[in-house]
């Protein structure tokens, strides 16, 4: 049965979502309270990262993030404030962060982004419109061996999962990446993951949703939602009211508190993230982290991408230059010769990823709410997770089996 879906947020969750429901045959509109051309979906690595299978919530974490919160330039910062939902999250976060959760992640966390590195393969080779995307691996660059090992760790726990894993000297990885001088000690390589461009992507799928008939209400704040025999009836914008037969909740950082317009509790955190962008050549062709400053450094098109830092303080898009800098700083540590000029440094942007308290995300339907499925808290994820998430959510409207199993990915499974 084709429906009406409304989908509230317009990032590459939301996005995504709108691509697999139109190919279903649903009529699609798209509310945001942005224009969006800006935010997290637009200032990430573009990672494609089954590599990444430690959810955030992991042991040591806590104690990372109290060591860290005493720098201005540390890659982890979490901003202590009195409120009742950021005392909650923490309080749930502390929780999460155990070996047994983290256990049980890492094949759900393996399998949804091996799902969504094979959906976006499927989005390219379709030819409706022509992204970059690269399929080179990733280069964990490490330049101590406390570091090295530590991620050695990593890779054995993702080879034990059945991902290419290798362990490589300074002069293997430097094969990789003949044309810059590293000054690494090592680096382990994962075959599995895969980047992109952002800024290209974003602009080319809403102009193809738009082709493919999608709507979208753009720069409209939603101020209600209408409930009626425990379903959705509307939701109403600054611009106008929006019918439909489901609704999906897409709206990053904001989901929680538009969920809690009607009584539903989502533990969500925005985690700040910044990104300098180099037009100068720099040499560099493989996307890699820096291990010890957590600094991902990705090729893109027509420029070098740095991002990094997971900022928790709450909603606002203040830039703190302190960390930015500490971003550039990291880059010419890592890559002897290269200088960062000061103009990418000053147009440094930042974006917000919803965190959720476990590292996993909210898919799936709510308990009340008949026609409304959440789709948010991907965190450092998102990028990575938005086709597998459209695809999960497009068969739960659908009314199909799904992919992938849902569990972890319960909408309420804090309560």
């Amino acid at each position: 049965m084709k429906k009406e879906v409304v989908i509230i947020g317009g990032g590459i969750i939301g996005l995504c979502c709108a691509y697999y429901l139109q190919q279903d045959g649903h009529q699609v509109t798209i509310v945001d309270k942005s224009d969006i051309s800006s935010g997290a979906s637009f200032v990430n690595a573009g990672y494609i990262t089954p590599s990444h299978i430690i959810p955030l919530a992991a042991p040591g974490m806590i104690s990372k993030g109290l060591k860290w919160m005493f720098s201005t330039s540390s890659p982890f910062y979490v901003k202590p404030r009195l409120e009742a939902d950021f005392l909650r999250w923490s309080w749930l976060f502390k929780k999460s962060a155990t070996a047994t959760h983290v256990e049980r992640s890492i094949p759900i966390i393996k399998d949804i982004n091996l799902l969504s590195r094979a959906l976006y393969t499927d989005m390219k080779n379709a030819g409706d419109f022509d992204f970059h995307y690269q399929r080179k691996g990733l280069l964990m660059c490490y330049q101590t061996e406390k570091e090295g090992e530590a991620e050695w760790k990593m890779g054995q726990l993702a080879i034990a999962e059945g991902l290419n894993v290798q362990n490589l000297t300074k002069e293997e990885a430097k094969k990789l990446e003949p044309n810059v001088d590293f000054n690494i000690k090592g680096a382990v390589y994962f075959d599995s993951d895969a980047h992109m461009t952002p800024t290209d992507f974003m602009p080319q799928m809403i102009a193809l949703l738009r082709q493919k008939g999608v709507q979208f209400c753009t720069n409209a704040e939603i101020t209600d939602l209408e409930i009626a025999n425990d379903k959705i009836v509307s939701v109403q914008t600054s611009k106008r009211t929006l019918k439909a037969d489901e609704f999906i909740l897409a709206a990053g950082s904001w989901s929680s508190i538009l969920a809690k317009k009607i009584s539903i509790r989502l533990p969500l955190q925005a985690g700040k993230g910044y990104r300098i962008d180099v037009k100068e050549h720099t040499g560099i062709t493989m996307p890699a982290i820096l291990a010890e400053a957590k600094v991902a450094v990705t090729p893109m098109q027509g420029f070098t991408r740095f991002a990094g830092t997971m900022e928790i303080g709450g909603i606002n898009h203040k830039i703190n230059q302190v960390r930015v800098n500490a971003i550039a700083k990291a880059a010419e540590t890592f890559y002897n010769g290269l200088k960062i000029p000061r103009e990418a440094i000053e147009s440094a942007a930042c974006g917000l990823r919803p965190c959720s308290p476990d590292g996993l995300p909210y898919i799936g339907k709510t308990k009340n709410y008949k026609n409304l499925i959440v789709a948010t808290g991907h965190a450092m994820m998102g990028w990575s997770l938005g086709p597998a998430t459209g695809k999960l959510v497009s068969e739960l409207v659908g009314e199909k089996p799904t992919s992938m199993s849902l569990d972890g990915f319960e909408v309420e499974r804090f309560g």
